[in-house]
């Protein structure tokens, strides 16, 4: 007698969380930034997965795993680097194709950045002496962050103490970025709207 495992259901929230994990993965080859997999430790059995790219309606990748080779986690991080990379059909995905071209924020004093920063449009990069780091257009989005507390979170994350972005030697350039998210799993990907 063979017996099957019980097929898995995900939520809407895990395939959002899904969808989320490849953007990251590719993402981060760019800001060569380690994938926290802390968020998605719910996702340790294997799986098959497949992870398809778009752009413009258009197939720009698709690369997968039909057996359950890796833990889901991992699945989805080697799958949307494939399909982002190595996808033997396309050229690599372009850093330009991912986020646009980082512009320092200018200001002449730190209170300025409330009114040059647009939360929900733009994503962040610190850059100082002892450290660099980078927060995505929809990271305070999704924390309901003010712009304050988005560029304290910046800072956190380079390693800086929390108010280093009121050091105009630390310098903070701005960036946008497409996100596509499917609507449903397995469902249509449409580009998110923050």
């Amino acid at each position: 007698m063979i017996k099957r495992s019980k097929a898995i259901m995900f939520t809407q929230e895990d395939g959002e969380k899904l969808v989320k994990l490849a953007r990251v993965s590719i993402e981060t080859m760019f800001t060569k930034e380690k994938v926290d997999y802390s968020d998605y430790d719910g996702f340790s059995e294997k799986q098959g997965v497949f992870v398809t790219l778009n752009k413009d309606g258009e197939l720009r990748g698709c690369i997968g795993f039909p057996e359950p080779t890796y833990a889901l986690n991992r699945a989805v991080v080697e799958a949307a680097r494939s399909a982002a990379f190595d996808d033997p059909r396309f050229p690599p995905v372009s850093k330009e194709e991912m986020l646009t071209v980082p512009k320092l924020v200018k200001v002449k004093d730190s209170e300025e950045y409330e009114d040059r920063i647009i939360i929900g449009k733009d994503g962040l990069i610190i850059r100082g002496t002892f450290g660099s780091g980078l927060l995505l257009p929809q990271v305070p989005v999704d924390y309901d962050w003010s712009v304050k507390e988005f560029l304290k979170n910046l800072c956190m994350k380079a390693g800086l103490p929390s108010d280093a972005w009121k050091d105009l030697k630390n310098r903070i350039y701005s960036f946008q970025a497409q996100i596509f998210e499917e609507k449903v799993p397995k469902g249509e990907v449409m580009e998110k709207e923050l």
